[in-house]
């Protein structure tokens, strides 16, 4: 039996496979904003990030329930949505939702929610991921 070993992918690969996951994760923010009762009317792109596969900083604007913009966050953590007054820019939302996340956290802890497994498991991922994204956030080289 002879062991097959795969090639990493060229440049091209990556990149297809880099679009497919912004795709994916477009996607996912639409679905996220359309069960908050948000209809999407057009993305941002100029203002948006994507940190394949970890993180999509999206800058959305809504026609109903009115008319409004948003940055909505997906990738390999909870989505999470806020109005674009409170972050001026992508990083800046990005810092937005880590500090949220960990008064979250602490706020379930406090209330003594994590009593319940699911719950304490909810509170170490907010935990676990608004860690990540403070440090992506403050990650110069990334911010360019």
């Amino acid at each position: 039996m002879t062991e097959q070993t795969s090639t990493p992918p060229n440049a091209e690969q990556q990149e297809a496979l880099r679009q497919a996951w912004v795709r994916e994760q477009f996607q996912k923010a639409n679905k996220f904003l359309a069960e908050k009762g948000v209809i999407p009317s057009k993305v941002v792109p100029a203002e948006s990030r994507y940190l394949a596969p970890y993180v999509a900083m999206w800058k959305i604007e809504s026609k109903q329930p009115s008319h409004k913009t948003y940055w909505v966050m997906s990738g390999d953590l909870p989505s999470d949505y806020v109005d674009v007054s409170v972050a001026a820019t992508a990083r800046e939302a990005l810092r937005h939702f880590s500090l949220t996340w960990q008064l979250k956290a602490e706020n379930l802890v406090q209330s003594g929610a994590t009593k319940d497994p699911t719950q304490a498991k909810f509170a170490q991922l907010l935990v676990s991921r608004a860690e990540s994204l403070y440090k992506i956030q403050e990650d110069d080289k990334l911010w360019g």
